[in-house]
């Protein structure tokens, strides 16, 4: 079982910024990748970044390249999403989530989500 709890969520001018963390606890070796998520209401959950805990390579959507970017510190087993540049459509409960590659379509894990809100 591998524990995964988001913080760092919260409510921002458009514009602002936010850092959101993923913390990761219990059998976490054969989570070789973390993804970030994001579910706006009356929405679809959908695909934000990911990143390889091995060879730190990362994927983005393309709404957010540019704008955010993910690390990782393998020795607090935490994932990081810095999110610049708001914009109210970011508005959204933000899940991390652990995979086998960041190219994965399937997450084994997830977290309980954290939610960020972007105002006008």
């Amino acid at each position: 079982q591998v524990q995964l709890v988001e913080s760092g969520g919260g409510l921002v001018q458009a514009g602002g910024s936010l850092r959101l963390s993923c913390a990761a606890s219990g059998r976490t070796s054969s989570s070789y990748a973390m993804g970030w998520f994001r579910q706006a209401p009356g929405k679809e959950r959908e695909f934000v970044a990911a990143i390889s805990c091995i060879s730190g390579s990362t994927r983005f959507a393309d709404s957010v390249k540019g704008r955010f970017t993910i690390s990782r510190d393998n020795a607090k087993k935490t994932v990081y999403l810095q999110m610049n540049s708001l914009k109210p459509e970011d508005t959204a409960v933000y899940y991390c989530a652990t995979a086998y590659t960041i190219y994965a379509n399937e997450y084994d894990y997830w977290g309980q989500g954290t939610q960020v809100t972007v105002s006008s």
